[in-house]
Parts: C-alpha cells; sequence; structure tokens
C-alpha cells in the first residue's frame, strides 16, 4: 500500500533544505551494488529519498535501504568471498531453474528481519513479471522478501517465485529500470539508475581474493569452480561460440538494455545515472566495494552538471 504523506529515509536524517527524491533502481546482477553507492552520495549532500522503485538486484538493495538495514547490508557484502557466494545458492535439481534461492532469502531476512511494506517510512515498489500471464506486476504491499525474491527470480537462474496465486520471474524481463510506478509521486526529482549502459570503459577492480588452499574437499572445489565458469560467464568454447551460461546472460542483458532504452524514452527521469555493463558480469558478486564505489562516483559527476534549484 502505498502512504504518499509519509515522508523518511530508513536512515540518517536528511539536512534542511534538501530535495525529495523519487528513486528507480534497474536490474543488471552484481551491478546492483552500484545502487548503495547512489544512494549513500545522494544521503550525505542532503537528498530524501522517500519513494523507491526497484527491479531485481535494485528491488533487493531498495527495500533493504527502505527497511533502515543499508548499512548492515553493506558491511555483511564487503565481506562476501567467491566460497561464500557458493554457500548461499541452494540447487533445486529442477526443470524451472539452477538455484531455489530460499537460501539466500533466509539469510537476508535474518540480516533484515521481517519487514511489511505497507509499514515501511519508505514508499517502496518492486516490480516482478507474472510469466504465465506475460504482465508486469507490482509489488508494493506484503512481506518485503517475497517481493524482493519474485523481483530476483533470473529466468534459468532461479526457480519462479510463487506467491498469491502467481508464478512470478524477475522484474528485469519486462521493466528493468521501472520509472512507471514513481510517475504520480509529489516529489521533487526523479532520479533512475541504469545499470545496463552500454559504451563506457569503466572497468570495477578486480577483487579475487586468495582462497585458503586446503579449505575445501574435492567435491566443495567442483561445485565452487562450477560457480566461477557461470562467473567468467562460462567460457568460450573451443570454435569460438558463446558458452551456455555466457549466451543466457549475454542474451538477457540485451534485451535489458534495449527495454531500458525504450522505458526512460518513453518517460524520462530527471536525472539519469548509467552504470556500464562493462562494469561487472552479473555473477561477480564478491566485488562488492569497487561496485559500490562506482555507483557513488557516477553519481557525484552527473549531480555534479545540475545547476542549483
Amino acid at each position: 500500500m502505498r502512504n504518499d504523506s509519509t515522508p523518511g529515509t530508513g536512515t540518517e536524517a536528511v539536512r534542511p533544505g534538501g530535495q525529495t527524491v523519487s528513486l528507480i533502481l534497474g536490474s543488471g546482477g552484481a551491478r546492483g551494488y552500484a545502487h548503495i553507492g547512489v544512494i549513500e552520495w545522494l544521503q550525505e549532500n542532503g537528498y530524501e529519498i522517500r519513494t523507491i522503485a526497484g527491479a531485481s538486484m535494485g528491488a533487493l538493495v531498495g527495500g533493504i535501504f527502505a527497511a533502515g538495514e543499508l548499512e548492515s547490508f553493506k558491511h555483511w557484502i564487503l565481506a562476501l568471498t567467491r566460497a561464500d557466494v557458493l554457500r548461499f545458492l541452494d540447487f533445486s535439481f529442477s526443470s524451472d531453474g539452477l538455484f531455489k534461492g530460499e537460501r539466500i532469502i533466509s539469510v537476508l531476512r535474518e540480516l533484515v528481519g521481517e519487514h511489511d511494506i505497507g509499514e515501511l517510512p519508505v514508499n517502496y515498489t518492486a516490480v516482478a513479471t507474472d510469466i504465465e500471464r506475460q504482465k508486469e506486476v507490482w509489488l508494493s504491499d506484503g512481506p518485503l522478501f517475497d517481493a524482493i525474491r519474485a523481483s530476483i527470480a533470473v529466468p534459468t537462474v532461479f526457480t519462479p517465485h510463487e506467491y498469491r496465486g502467481l508464478r512470478l520471474l524477475d522484474g528485469g524481463l519486462l521493466n528493468p529500470v521501472p520509472i512507471m510506478p514513481t510517475l504520480r509521486d509529489r516529489n521533487d526529482l526523479t532520479i533512475a539508475v541504469n545499470l545496463n549502459a552500454m559504451g563506457g570503459d569503466i572497468e570495477a577492480r578486480n577483487e579475487d581474493e586468495a582462497q585458503p588452499p586446503a579449505a575445501r574437499n574435492v567435491y566443495h572445489q567442483r561445485i565452487l569452480d562450477f560457480i566461477e565458469n557461470l562467473q567468467r560467464g562460462n567460457r568460450r568454447s573451443v570454435n569460438g561460440r558463446l558458452g551456455l551460461m555466457e549466451l543466457v546472460t549475454s542474451s538477457f542483458e540485451t534485451m535489458q538494455n534495449a527495454l531500458s532504452q525504450i522505458k526512460i524514452a518513453a518517460s524520462p527521469p530527471d536525472v539519469l545515472i548509467e552504470i556500464p555493463r562493462s562494469a561487472s558480469r552479473a555473477f561477480e558478486f564478491h566485488r562488492a566495494r569497487s561496485l559500490i564505489d562506482l555507483g557513488y562516483r557516477c553519481t557525484a559527476e552527473v549531480m555534479a552538471q545540475r545547476r542549483p534549484a
């Protein structure tokens, strides 16, 4: 349920005179960590985030911010290694998707706590896709983590989320930059973050950690190698063709880029912050620090070009 009369950031107090913001956080896998840097810059510079609409990782980061636990989440992801990412993946052994997604949601629930969207101090909408009816679904009430789990269900990677009689998949399938849920807001600025921008030579710093050599058994190491192949794009085959997961993720991101351009052109935001696809691969969830920094820098550069209100 939307509550247009209730301001708040879910975190620290806003400087007097700051502008109110409707913030749109796009989908883009691990690049979604850049959203944290965006939010940090806005808060440090006196902007009051009253509304958030997010798809996929945008829904996850935005929901955790709305719950007032972004700082705890940031500290947690900064400590993640590749091996930690592996531990949070629960194989589904079904044709619906590689992973069930229950383990990571359970960990996040423990970190963030249970929240009802209607009781959050920030107006929040997670966008998902009703795959059977081929329609966009806006989740703006009910349990926060049901909305997040539905919105992050990347096809073939996570199984669909069964919720309210619907089979829901990643919101980025139909709306990777969900501006529409914010159009009736009466805030001073609409700021959208697109994680699928083409061009740019920005490359987040490599954060490969040294793994303890004797810490895992052979079975564990084989699974880790499998996940790392996903993170690296499943390496091209000998004849130069795309590997399976690289084909899936590249196709999905190409579609998201095209859809992002359409959505942004149809409803231009006041401010558009673009994070290039070259910043990281979709599964590089161990690279939080450099991606957060990238989001902060990109926001500072874009906002510096705006004239004072």
